[in-house]
């Protein structure tokens, strides 16, 4: 599918929701498993890998440091065998923070490689230091110049690293680079999102040897080589999140098709808290919700197992028409309430204590406005927002929300949503 800057979408609110969908994979997983596939001595067949912008661009950076990528329909062939040299485009590197996925895998199979910082959402400070310092805890040297930064791995060595935060991308990236290197490496304080554990999986079916994955202890013995695997990454936890949501904003009932649902355990704890009916069987969910939503006292955003700060920006725009206050407390980034200006001009009731902390207090209704997305998840909770409020909401920067949604109005639509894309 192709997607356009310029594009906006329109939504006439007031819609119950209904239907059933089946969960996309999750763009978190597969970007890190496509990197990884730059390892593999043979061809990897990626399954059913969500045909959105972060996902497109992964695929061009690939084929820039010339592997040969077939796609059919939703489904990619990636043959790294020709790629002799590395060197990464800028210009692609600076539209998404997920292009950082790839030094793990340069520098193993290249020994030295100069990266662009990363770009992607401006929902508050990235910085890649995590990354350096764990790198540099395996003798990789590394030097800093403007936007760039120099790796060398040529005296690289196994060994034991502690991360200060589990950051997801550190931990992928290590796990990615030690998979290559001789000898025993550790990671302590490591990352345990069901993304990491996928990137494991996959590398495991590839030949690696990587213990611990999902605990805060992951153990990577080297190998020589790793093999060509066919896989299918995980769902996504977070559009998963988005339809819930959506339909507990609007009213109505949905289910949802989905391996993987204990991974939004937080999210649904918290849902039937306010009011929505949810069931579980195998692989469904089902929620309805035709009561009024009821406000929870206190929402705190953390690494997961932790209330998943994607999803914060939603139970916020849900917690905007409940009866009573929340206090949301945003603990990863500081820049995740870009979203409260555009939600006051629908009428919103939030007080912004300081960068980590506000206070939602419901109203009755949400007026629909003109509004702009200024980050991928705070422009999908434009999008519920826009679905209860009363009369034509038109949303701008509607490519933020393309980097993670497979055209988000159609997911919508299907389910009874007044909803197009202009």
């Amino acid at each position: 599918m192709s997607y356009k800057v310029r594009d906006r979408l329109k939504i006439i609110g007031g819609k119950k929701l209904k239907g059933e969908v089946k969960v996309q994979t999750s763009k978190n997983a597969t970007l890190p498993i496509m990197s990884a596939s730059l390892l593999a001595e043979g061809k990897v067949y990626l399954k059913d890998c969500p045909d959105i912008i972060d996902v497109q661009n992964m695929a061009k950076i690939l084929k820039k440091l010339g592997a040969n990528i077939v796609r059919t329909q939703d489904d990619y062939l990636i043959d790294s065998s020709n790629i002799k040299d590395v060197c990464l485009d800028y210009d692609l590197c600076k539209t998404m923070r997920s292009s950082i996925f790839l030094l793990g895998s340069t520098l193993a199979k290249f020994q030295s490689i100069c990266l662009t910082m990363p770009g992607g959402c401006k929902i508050g400070k990235r910085p890649i230091d995590i990354h350096i310092e764990a790198f540099r805890r395996l003798n990789v040297k590394v030097t800093q110049l403007d936007d760039f930064v120099f790796f060398n791995a040529s005296k690289a060595r196994a060994g034991k690293i502690r991360l200060k935060l589990p950051s997801v991308g550190a931990t992928e990236n290590i796990v990615q680079f030690a998979c290559k290197l001789k000898g025993k490496t550790i990671i302590y304080n490591s990352a345990r999102e069901p993304e990491v554990v996928d990137l494991c999986n996959f590398l495991n079916k590839m030949g690696a040897k990587i213990y611990g994955a999902g605990t805060k202890k992951i153990t990577i013995i080297g190998v020589e080589k790793l093999q060509g695997v066919e896989y299918k990454p995980i769902s996504d936890r977070i559009v998963l999140g988005t339809l819930l949501v959506a339909t507990a904003i609007c009213g109505g009932t949905i289910r949802l098709i989905d391996k993987n649902i204990n991974q939004n355990k937080k999210l649904i704890e918290i849902l039937a808290l306010m009011g929505c009916q949810i069931n579980i069987k195998n692989d469904i969910i089902t929620l309805s919700r035709d009561v009024p939503l009821k406000s929870v006292q206190k929402i705190c955003t953390g690494y997961y197992p932790n209330f998943p700060t994607d999803l914060q920006s939603m139970l916020m725009v849900l917690n905007c028409v409940a009866n009573g206050q929340t206090r949301i407390e945003e603990q990863v980034f500081e820049n995740r309430f870009l979203i409260v200006g555009e939600l006051k001009k629908m009428g919103a009731k939030i007080d912004i204590v300081n960068n980590h902390t506000a206070i939602v207090s419901g109203v009755r209704q949400l007026k629909a406005g003109k509004l702009k997305a200024y980050d991928l998840r705070g422009g999908a909770s434009l999008v519920l927002a826009g679905l209860v409020a009363k009369g034509e909401t038109i949303i701008e920067n509607v490519h933020y929300i393309d980097r993670g949604y497979c055209h988000i109005e159609n997911m919508l639509k299907s389910l009874g949503a007044d909803i197009e894309r202009i």
